[in-house]
Protein backbone atom coordinates (compact mmCIF):
# COMPACT_ATOMS: atom_id res chain seq x y z
CA UNK A 1 0.00 0.00 0.00
CA UNK A 2 1.25 3.48 -0.89
CA UNK A 3 0.50 6.74 0.69
CA UNK A 4 0.31 9.87 -1.59
CA UNK A 5 0.04 13.10 -0.73
CA UNK A 6 -0.60 16.60 -2.73
CA UNK A 7 -1.53 19.88 -2.22
CA UNK A 8 -2.51 22.88 -3.93
CA UNK A 9 -4.05 26.19 -3.54
CA UNK A 10 -6.85 27.73 -5.53
CA UNK A 11 -7.73 30.89 -6.19
CA UNK A 12 -11.12 30.70 -5.45
CA UNK A 13 -13.28 30.83 -1.79
CA UNK A 14 -13.85 27.73 0.20
CA UNK A 15 -17.03 27.11 -0.55
CA UNK A 16 -16.61 27.52 -4.40
CA UNK A 17 -14.20 24.95 -4.01
CA UNK A 18 -15.61 22.19 -2.11
CA UNK A 19 -18.97 22.82 -4.51
CA UNK A 20 -16.97 21.99 -7.46
CA UNK A 21 -15.22 19.19 -5.77
CA UNK A 22 -18.63 17.34 -5.16
CA UNK A 23 -19.30 17.50 -8.84
CA UNK A 24 -17.46 14.22 -9.67
CA UNK A 25 -19.10 13.90 -13.16
CA UNK A 26 -16.94 16.77 -13.89
CA UNK A 27 -13.35 14.58 -12.85
CA UNK A 28 -12.50 13.70 -16.12
CA UNK A 29 -12.21 17.27 -17.31
CA UNK A 30 -9.41 17.54 -14.89
CA UNK A 31 -8.03 13.95 -13.91
CA UNK A 32 -6.24 12.11 -15.96
CA UNK A 33 -6.88 8.37 -17.04
CA UNK A 34 -10.50 9.10 -15.70
CA UNK A 35 -12.94 8.69 -18.25
CA UNK A 36 -16.46 8.62 -16.58
CA UNK A 37 -17.46 9.02 -13.20
CA UNK A 38 -21.12 8.42 -12.14
CA UNK A 39 -23.07 8.98 -8.95
CA UNK A 40 -25.41 6.44 -7.70
CA UNK A 41 -26.38 8.04 -4.72
CA UNK A 42 -25.79 10.13 -1.70
CA UNK A 43 -23.03 7.97 -0.79
CA UNK A 44 -21.88 5.81 -3.80
CA UNK A 45 -20.45 6.35 -7.46
CA UNK A 46 -18.88 4.53 -10.52
CA UNK A 47 -15.59 5.00 -12.02
CA UNK A 48 -14.15 4.02 -15.49
CA UNK A 49 -10.54 4.71 -15.25
CA UNK A 50 -7.75 3.84 -17.91
CA UNK A 51 -4.50 2.73 -16.51
CA UNK A 52 -2.06 2.04 -19.03
CA UNK A 53 -3.63 -0.43 -21.88
CA UNK A 54 -6.64 -1.02 -20.22
CA UNK A 55 -9.64 0.16 -19.05
CA UNK A 56 -10.65 -0.65 -15.04
CA UNK A 57 -14.49 -0.27 -13.62
CA UNK A 58 -15.13 -0.07 -9.96
CA UNK A 59 -17.45 1.23 -6.96
CA UNK A 60 -16.67 3.63 -4.52
CA UNK A 61 -18.23 4.49 -0.93
CA UNK A 62 -18.36 8.48 0.34
CA UNK A 63 -17.63 7.15 4.07
CA UNK A 64 -17.43 11.47 5.29
CA UNK A 65 -18.71 14.53 3.84
CA UNK A 66 -19.07 17.63 5.29
CA UNK A 67 -19.66 20.82 3.30
CA UNK A 68 -16.44 23.10 3.09
CA UNK A 69 -14.10 21.16 5.25
CA UNK A 70 -13.70 17.61 3.49
CA UNK A 71 -14.91 14.42 1.21
CA UNK A 72 -13.88 10.61 2.57
CA UNK A 73 -14.09 7.78 0.36
CA UNK A 74 -12.96 4.19 0.10
CA UNK A 75 -13.44 1.39 -2.67
CA UNK A 76 -15.34 -1.31 -2.87
CA UNK A 77 -14.56 -3.35 -5.92
CA UNK A 78 -11.78 -3.15 -8.24
CA UNK A 79 -7.94 -1.36 -7.33
CA UNK A 80 -7.71 -0.89 -3.24
CA UNK A 81 -7.79 2.78 -2.46
CA UNK A 82 -9.31 5.40 -0.38
CA UNK A 83 -8.29 9.12 0.68
CA UNK A 84 -9.53 12.54 2.15
CA UNK A 85 -9.78 15.52 0.16
CA UNK A 86 -9.58 18.70 2.51
CA UNK A 87 -10.26 22.20 1.83
CA UNK A 88 -8.58 25.10 3.96
CA UNK A 89 -9.78 28.18 3.69
CA UNK A 90 -6.68 30.77 3.66
CA UNK A 91 -8.75 34.10 3.01
CA UNK A 92 -11.65 34.82 1.99
CA UNK A 93 -10.63 34.01 -1.89
CA UNK A 94 -8.05 31.03 -1.51
CA UNK A 95 -8.38 27.61 -0.52
CA UNK A 96 -6.07 25.16 0.05
CA UNK A 97 -6.96 21.62 -1.45
CA UNK A 98 -5.37 18.93 0.25
CA UNK A 99 -5.42 14.94 -1.47
CA UNK A 100 -4.30 12.33 0.93
CA UNK A 101 -4.62 8.67 -0.46
CA UNK A 102 -3.80 5.55 0.23
CA UNK A 103 -3.40 2.96 -3.06
CA UNK A 104 -2.65 -0.71 -3.49
CA UNK A 105 -1.36 -0.92 -7.16
CA UNK A 106 -2.20 -3.99 -9.04
CA UNK A 107 -0.39 -5.93 -11.49
CA UNK A 108 2.99 -5.51 -12.75
CA UNK A 109 2.68 -1.56 -14.65
CA UNK A 110 0.81 0.08 -11.84
CA UNK A 111 3.21 -1.89 -8.98
CA UNK A 112 5.89 -0.19 -11.15
CA UNK A 113 4.14 3.05 -11.61
CA UNK A 114 4.33 3.24 -7.96
CA UNK A 115 7.94 2.90 -7.35
CA UNK A 116 8.74 5.58 -10.10
CA UNK A 117 6.52 7.99 -8.64
CA UNK A 118 4.22 8.14 -11.24
CA UNK A 119 0.73 8.19 -9.24
CA UNK A 120 2.24 10.64 -6.68
CA UNK A 121 3.21 12.85 -9.92
CA UNK A 122 -0.34 12.29 -11.63
CA UNK A 123 -2.44 13.04 -8.21
CA UNK A 124 -0.21 16.36 -8.05
CA UNK A 125 -1.12 16.96 -11.57
CA UNK A 126 -4.77 16.38 -11.30
CA UNK A 127 -4.71 18.93 -8.17
CA UNK A 128 -2.89 21.34 -10.44
CA UNK A 129 -5.76 21.14 -13.30
CA UNK A 130 -8.32 21.28 -10.72
CA UNK A 131 -6.71 24.99 -9.73
CA UNK A 132 -6.82 25.46 -13.31
CA UNK A 133 -9.94 24.39 -14.09
CA UNK A 134 -12.49 26.19 -10.88
CA UNK A 135 -9.82 29.40 -11.90
CA UNK A 136 -10.93 29.61 -15.29
CA UNK A 137 -15.00 28.59 -14.65
CA UNK A 138 -14.83 31.34 -12.01
CA UNK A 139 -17.94 29.38 -10.31
CA UNK A 140 -18.60 26.01 -9.40
CA UNK A 141 -20.57 23.64 -12.15
CA UNK A 142 -23.22 22.84 -8.97
CA UNK A 143 -23.04 21.79 -5.39
CA UNK A 144 -23.89 18.78 -2.79
CA UNK A 145 -24.19 20.01 0.41
CA UNK A 146 -25.03 17.21 2.06
CA UNK A 147 -23.08 15.89 5.15
CA UNK A 148 -22.09 12.13 5.40
CA UNK A 149 -20.35 11.25 9.22
CA UNK A 150 -18.12 8.29 9.84
CA UNK A 151 -19.66 5.24 10.33
CA UNK A 152 -18.08 5.23 13.53
CA UNK A 153 -18.78 8.74 14.41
Amino acid sequence: MSTLAATVDVDVPVRTAYNQWTQFETFPHFMEGVEEVRQLDDKHTHWRIHVGPSTREFDATITEQHPDERVAWKSDSGPQHAGVITFHRLNDSTTRVTAQMEVDPEGFVENVADKLGVLKHRVNGDLQRFKEFIESQGHETGAWRGDISRPDA
